[in-house]
């Protein structure tokens, strides 16, 4: 009988339990755009119902609300996902999302929203410090800074699947009033989040990490089969990091070894915390601030087709319909920049994407404020969003798996999703105050000036924390 060929993890071929893990890993990042789609959709229909109209300040709250919860969730179980293992809190993260979703849907009240958006929010944050780590570490070696790129790609379709959905929907309701329901779309991904997790297993780099390397060859086979084992040279370093644990336990009888703080982290690692957390915080900006808002902007900016006399709901309905459009943008940057990926330095890749972002912001204030064709404004904000996600969106998420070592490995990319959601929550928040303090324009200058200082800080950290690896063919 033909024996099957012997691989590690590290140099198996690419199949479709490859695919299978990416997808099951990637709903996350889908349900993290969907609900920032949902919310800029809902705020709009809450403020066609609220007289007076809803404050700047509680827009900005609400938009903010999921993405303070990311901030937080991200560093919480980040760390404790690295004291207790991933898969634990892989399934109890859409556990929460759906338990909440269902919350919003019926008690609609704003302040049960908010905390709902919280909630929804910190098992987002979990997702987005487990995910990558996942996908990281049981791809070939060829193909994981790829598959990591995949996997944020895939949030393209929380933006675009959503948007459409809800276009749709709102049109055929015709009525503010009906916001809670588009929470289901929630709380469908959630479930199918969850279900998906029932077959799944724990890290394996995790459990050799703990020195568990008999359930960490188990883990290997049940994810990429009988063949597969995990590299000779991972076990050894796994089997001597254990017997210095023990060693050092035998020495220390009776006292505790202490644990690396959250501070002493971030002074140890300067630079890396820079490089995998400011440019992810301008990029916030662009993908939450702007993303989140991008109706009301789109309203703002006059860019949508909007008879006078028609019911305000309609309006709003017009406005998803361009965001639509522009999300559709979304898609095509990550397979661009995925493709880039492989032969691009991923530094090059992200300073470049953030000053083209900015160019296109200044279009877009220049078209608006001198009365430019809309078809300028729309194109525009199309090349924004497109390479938003061919550079800053893309690079951002895969860089902190290759900064940290797997010992701080979540921990470093919670610390870096975390500063990348404050980013996001202070655009959020602020928004609509610029918006009322200013106008439009304010609010693309202050964009801009973002975007550049992302491609800044790109340009002075990265070569000092990933050294150029890759030309361009």
């Amino acid at each position: 009988m033909e024996t099957q060929p012997r691989y590690t993890v590290a140099d198996m071929p690419f199949g479709w339990r490859h695919v299978w893990i990416v997808s099951v890993a990637s709903l996350g990042q889908l349900i993290g755009t969907a609900l920032a789609t949902v919310v800029g959709i809902i705020i709009p229909m809450l403020e066609i119902l609220s007289h007076p109209e809803l404050p700047s300040w509680l827009q900005g709250l609400l938009g903010a609300a999921d993405l303070i919860g990311i901030a937080v969730g991200a560093v919480i179980l980040g760390k404790l996902s690295d004291r207790w293992g991933y898969l634990l809190f892989f399934r109890i993260c859409p556990v929460i999302m759906l338990v909440f979703s269902l919350v919003a849907i019926f008690v609609p009240n704003v302040t049960v929203l908010l905390i709902c958006l919280f909630m929804i929010g910190f098992a987002i944050g979990g997702e987005y410090s487990l995910d990558s780590d996942y996908i990281s570490e049981l791809m070939p070696d060829k193909w994981a800074s790829t598959m990591v790129g995949v996997a944020k790609a895939s949030s393209a379709f929380g933006n675009i699947i959503v948007a459409g959905v809800c276009y749709l929907l709102i049109v055929h309701w015709q009525r503010a009033d009906t916001w809670p329901r588009l929470m289901w779309l929630i709380a469908i991904c959630a479930a199918v989040m969850f279900l998906s997790r029932i077959y799944f297993a724990g890290s394996p780099k995790w459990l050799l990490e703990k020195g568990r390397v008999d359930e960490a060859q188990k883990a290997v086979k049940f994810f990429l089969g009988d063949n597969v084992d995990i590299s000779p040279e991972n076990i050894a370093k796994a089997e001597a990091a254990e017997a210095e644990r023990k060693k050092l336990a035998s020495e220390k009888i009776g006292t505790t070894v202490p644990k690396q703080s959250l501070w002493s982290f971030i002074r140890q690692n300067p630079l890396q915390v820079i490089l995998s957390g400011i440019p992810w915080a301008c990029e916030g900006l662009g993908v939450y601030g702007i993303g989140i808002f991008l109706p009301i902007l789109v309203m703002a900016l006059g860019l949508e087709h909007f008879t006078p006399g028609e019911a305000e709901i309609l309006h709003v309905a017009s406005s998803v319909e361009v965001t639509f459009w522009i999300s559709c943008l979304i898609l095509p940057g990550f397979i661009i920049g995925l493709l880039l990926l492989r032969k691009v330095y991923d530094i090059k890749l992200l300073y470049v994407g953030f000053f083209v972002c900015a160019a296109s912001l200044l279009i877009l204030m220049f078209g608006y404020q001198y009365k430019w064709a809309a078809w300028v404004s729309i194109v525009a904000f199309m090349a924004f969003e497109l390479f938003l996600n061919i550079g800053p969106h893309l690079v951002t998420y895969v860089l902190p798996p290759q900064i940290y070592p797997v010992a701080t490995r979540s921990l470093g990319s919670g610390i870096a999703a975390c500063l990348g959601k404050v980013g996001a929550v202070l655009a959020v928040f602020f928004i609509p105050v610029l918006l009322d303090a200013g106008g439009v324009s304010l609010v693309l200058i202050v964009s801009t000036a973002v975007m550049l200082i992302g491609g800044i800080v790109t340009l002075w950290a990265g070569p000092k924390v990933l050294p150029k690896k890759k030309e361009l063919n």
